[in-house]
């Protein structure tokens, strides 16, 4: 029987790159994320060798989400993954310099909208006793770097909801995977810096970064492992980086 995954933030990145990765294991896919053109389009191409459905909605919106989740079909109730990959870094700047808004859309994005399709879903694996959780969480999780606080403090946050999840939810069957991935070239940076194309490019100048296929591959080896292992957490930098901001360029 094919398992059925749920992805936040499937229109590109390592959300795309996790759903490619996932029909190719036969295992059916709600795409979820706000650009429904880029979810139609990923869902006409992968439809072609797994079902494939799709949830439109922002992390942020508690009522949007429940409303959406509740919309699925019996069919697709029965989550067997979910991967909480959505998620935003806004501006880089000192904390007593940082814009409030910035702030908000981090936390609300990183730490509640998490919580909210967490919460959507987890019930329904409690009561199958069985599921898989997969936490995108970052480097600056776990090393707060100048500039970054506010960032790095909403990726702390989901480190610890990892941590929390998995002591809750063992007991039910339900195994908790957080991944934190070091410098990947996705549209992270160009959200970071507000479209501006020259500064974002630069963040990934000198060096080979991470790519959205390295996560994806990764976040399968944890949902493919045997029954008896639980891959509890995993941090994954690029080949020239020993650090959060520490970067080997040539």
């Amino acid at each position: 029987m094919s398992r059925i995954a749920l992805i936040t933030g499937a229109s590109s990145g390592i959300g795309r790159a996790t759903a490619e990765a996932f029909a190719k294991l036969n295992i059916q896919l709600i795409l979820c994320g706000r650009r429904q053109d880029r979810l139609t389009e990923l869902q006409n191409q992968l439809s072609q060798s797994v079902p494939v459905t799709t949830l439109t909605f922002d992390v942020r919106d508690r009522q949007a989400v429940e409303a959406a989740i509740q919309s699925l079909p019996d069919a697709w109730q029965a989550i067997d993954i979910l991967v909480n990959n959505a998620g935003n870094a806004h501006g880089l700047a000192p904390i007593q310099d940082g814009d409030p808004e910035d702030w908000d859309l981090m936390i609300d994005g990183n730490v509640q909208g998490l919580l909210y399709v967490s919460k959507a879903v987890i019930p329904g694996m409690v009561s199958r006793q069985r599921g898989h959780i997969v936490n995108l969480s970052s480097i600056a999780g776990k090393q707060t770097y100048a500039n970054g606080a506010v960032y790095c403090a909403s990726k702390a946050a989901v480190e610890a909801l990892s941590e929390g999840m998995r002591l809750d939810l063992t007991q039910h069957g339900i195994k908790v995977t957080n991944i934190a991935p070091g410098a990947v070239e996705t549209e992270f940076s160009m959200v970071r810096f507000k479209g501006d194309a020259q500064r974002a490019a630069k963040v990934y100048e000198g060096f080979e970064p991470l790519t959205a296929e390295d996560i994806a591959d990764t976040i399968v080896y944890a949902v493919t492992a045997p029954a008896r292992v639980t891959i509890a957490d995993i941090t994954i930098l690029a080949g020239a980086q020993s650090a959060a901001t520490t970067i080997h360029r040539k």
